[in-house]
Formats: structure tokens, C-alpha cells, sequence
């Protein structure tokens, strides 16, 4: 079991509870930080803007719909950047359009998920999700 620091970039304050309920009932002792638009994403990754003394996340979970830049926005900044682009991006969305998954792939995500409307197959999402990234895969070190 690996422990690791995660950036949630999520809008609706219910699937930050959920989000955070699922990712700290694992065994892993992870880190959950969040940001609540795309804007304060950024500022977070790049360490900008009062976040200067902030760790550099080991994977983000990213929303499609935020406010002040969209997740496209945020994706597209962070993986033309040569420091943080190997960062593992998740992108957990309500949209189901084909044109924002193709649009997240063609900006390099690491995989797309809609998010399921049930709550038990939001957290067996999250659960997968976290198994896959934290139990299985192995992270870049930042």
C-alpha cells in the first residue's frame, strides 16, 4: 500500500465529501487537496498565488465543468508544461460527450470516467480508480 498526494479539482461540495469519504477509507494514508475551480488548479500545481509551499500533487482528479477555467483549460496547461505534464490526470465528469472525452484525450489525459449517478457506484469508481493509480500502477516521482 502507497500513500500519495492527490489534488481534487471539484466545484460541487457533495462530490468533494463523497470523493474524500471514498479516498480516505482505503488503507493508504493519503493526502487530499482540493481546489474548487480551475483557476485555483493551476495556482496549485504551478505553486502560484498563495500556494507557493504546496506539494506537488502525485495525481489529479479533475472535473470537466468548473468555473473560471474549464477542466480542458487546466488539462491543456498542465501537460504542455515540461515540469509537471507526467503527472497522472484522471478526469471524473458528469459530461458523458463524446466531444469532451475525445477533447481529453487529445490533451493528454490518463483516462476519462463518468461520474456514476449512484452513490455506491460513485465510491466503487473512486475505489477502482484508487486501487489502479495508488495499489497497482507505479506514480512518477515529483
Amino acid at each position: 500500500m502507497k500513500s500519495a498526494h492527490i489534488l481534487l479539482v471539484e466545484d460541487n461540495e457533495g462530490d468533494v465529501f463523497l470523493t474524500k469519504e471514498a479516498l480516505n477509507e482505503s488503507e493508504n494514508s493519503n493526502t487530499v487537496s482540493v481546489a474548487r475551480d480551475g483557476q485555483e488548479a493551476l495556482d496549485f500545481i504551478f505553486k502560484t498565488n498563495g500556494f507557493e509551499e504546496k506539494t506537488t500533487p502525485d495525481l489529479i482528479i479533475l472535473d470537466v465543468n468548473l468555473p473560471k477555467k474549464n477542466g480542458h483549460e487546466v488539462l491543456y496547461e498542465l501537460k504542455n508544461h515540461d515540469c509537471y505534464k507526467q503527472i497522472p490526470v484522471i478526469i471524473l465528469s458528469t459530461s458523458s460527450s463524446q466531444k469532451d472525452i475525445d477533447l481529453s484525450y487529445q490533451n493528454y489525459a490518463n483516462c476519462y470516467i463518468t461520474k456514476p449517478i449512484v452513490v455506491s457506484d460513485f465510491i466503487k469508481a473512486l475505489s477502482s480508480i484508487q486501487q489502479f493509480w495508488l495499489d497497482t500502477a507505479t506514480l512518477p516521482v515529483n
